[in-house]
């Protein structure tokens, strides 16, 4: 069996994974791995997806976790990140045209993966930019999900100076000048990793290294700065899951976890999110910055505790 993913010694692959490659509606290949639990009762599968310019491997200790817990994993690369397709030939530009081609392709990885070869129930951990598109994709999965924990989900950038509309009005006009796969201007090149001094998402020394190291070892998986496109489409995504009517039709119950020292997303636009929404709660973890699963254990811990209470199946009593 050929496999598809890749490792350093200080980020091993879990055991027994399955990866491959499925096919998107529009003929994009992209990456896909999905991981047995190891100790029982079984539990059924939890659906992990990722956040921007992440990639399957920068979860390899996640994967541990969830399946000592007695969940199997399914996991894949977004469009234009990872090992992925490209959206456009530039893999220096981290480009999509519309948050709707990753629902598809969420949907997509469904029917083609989860479905047929994964155990249920089924439950989304979701980070980021992938909680947003869980978000947008829930009305469609509530027959397949039971439950959506959504880590620091991307609904407004931190301390931005323009509100969302706004920037969804900047984004646009870049659009319909043909400037769409510009970068963000002043936008870092995120193919390269800053100094840990630098870095805005993790306090774990040792968690950020790891994944620097993964980068750097394996350059290909690694997506840069965000084009004005890029910005286009999740400001248009952030708008319609707002939309009340949207947000009246959601089902299936989400947790939404904020990283209390988060200066990437905003968390007074999860906090309002939180309270407009009929089936959702909220619980921030104080002190963490924007990667929860990528924090010191003194976070993560907290996280994966409101995990164990909040997902069906563990010891400790839903909340």
């Amino acid at each position: 069996m050929t496999d598809f993913l890749y490792d350093i010694p200080e980020n091993p692959k879990p055991e027994a994974g399955t990866s491959g490659f499925f096919t998107a509606r529009d003929g994009k290949k992209l990456r896909y791995a999905h991981f047995p639990a190891t100790q029982r009762p079984l539990k059924g599968t939890v659906v992990l997806l990722s956040g921007r310019n992440e990639c399957i491997e920068k979860y390899f200790e996640t994967i541990r976790d969830l399946a000592a817990r007695g969940f199997g994993v399914a996991i894949f690369d977004w469009r234009g990140q990872g090992a992925s397709d490209r959206v456009i030939r530039n893999p220096a530009k981290g480009h999509i045209n519309s948050f709707k081609d990753h629902e598809h392709d969420l949907e997509s990885f469904f029917s083609e993966i989860v479905l047929p070869d994964c155990r249920g129930p089924f439950y989304i951990l979701a980070h980021s930019t992938g909680a947003l598109v869980a978000l947008q994709a829930a009305p469609s999965l509530a027959n397949r999900v039971q439950r959506m924990m959504l880590l620091t989900p991307f609904l407004a950038p931190y301390k931005s100076p323009l509100s969302v509309r706004g920037i969804r009005r900047l984004a646009a006009s870049y659009h319909w000048t043909g400037l769409g796969r510009l970068p963000i201007p002043g936008a870092r090149d995120t193919r390269v990793p800053e100094p840990f001094w630098q870095n805005k998402v993790t306090s774990d020394p040792a968690r950020y290294e790891r994944n620097s190291l993964i980068y750097q070892t394996y350059p290909q998986l690694a997506t840069g700065a965000p084009t004005m496109g890029w910005v286009r489409a999740a400001a248009m995504a952030i708008a319609r899951v707002q939309d009340p009517a949207f947000m009246a039709a959601l089902k299936v119950p989400v947790l939404l976890i904020a990283a209390g020292a988060d200066t990437v997303v905003s968390n007074y636009a999860i906090e309002a999110y939180a309270h407009r929404l009929r089936v959702g709660s909220m619980l921030t973890i104080h002190g963490a910055r924007h990667e929860l699963l990528q924090e010191a254990d003194l976070f993560r811990e907290q996280l994966l505790g409101a995990f164990d209470a909040f997902i069906p199946g563990s010891d400790a009593p839903a909340v």
